[in-house]
């Protein structure tokens, strides 16, 4: 869609008004302890027979990487305009940490990759996790605040929605003009 010019969320909807039809949400990948694992034994133990599953989940780890490049194609954004900014004078709201909405599973967590590898991208980085009361040990840097929802959104260059957390609706009434919005998951739809 990103290539064509589509907007994937409006192709969603329109594709979901059929009866039959009720398209998955895309997220920032697939993660959790079995759906993000299992199906690469089903790959290793017949990789001949199981091309299929091998390309979805290929398809599925590469949203990651596509999040940080929105990441990183934002910051240069932001640089263009601001050239004095040094990227430790920049802050990223990341919205979510867990691997789907409203639980605080961590585990195989895409958003907590893409969290992860933003704080090493220098930046001020404030988490917002409504399902956890401290930040897991990989995000315990300097520049790492777990802050609430209004919060963190006030104080970012650029808000990250990573989690389609139920207490994330209507965000997009808290974000300024300005302020850059890498979503997702669909969450502030144009």
């Amino acid at each position: 869609c990103e290539k064509l010019d589509i907007n994937v969320w409006e192709l969603i909807a329109l594709a979901s008004r059929h009866p039959r039809v009720d398209i998955l949400q895309p997220g920032a990948g697939v993660g959790g302890h079995c759906i993000a694992v299992d199906p690469w034994f089903i790959v290793a133990k017949n990789p001949d027979e199981a091309r299929l599953i091998k390309t979805a989940r290929e398809v599925n780890d590469s949203k990651p990487r596509w999040v940080l490049k929105q990441i990183k194609q934002n910051l240069d954004h932001i640089h263009q305009q601001y050239p004095d900014k040094t990227r430790s004078q920049l802050t990223i709201a990341c919205l979510g940490l867990a691997f789907k909405p409203d639980i605080d599973d961590l585990r195989e967590s895409p958003a907590l990759g893409i969290s992860i590898a933003i704080a090493e991208l220098g930046a001020q980085v404030n988490v917002v996790e409504p399902n956890i009361d401290c930040l897991p040990k990989q995000l315990l840097k300097d520049n790492v605040s777990l802050m609430p929802l209004s919060e963190a959104i006030s104080s970012a260059d650029i808000v990250c929605v990573l989690v389609k957390h139920a207490g994330f609706e209507g965000i997009q009434n808290k974000i300024n003009e300005g302020q850059q919005v890498v979503d997702a998951v669909g969450l502030i739809k144009d």
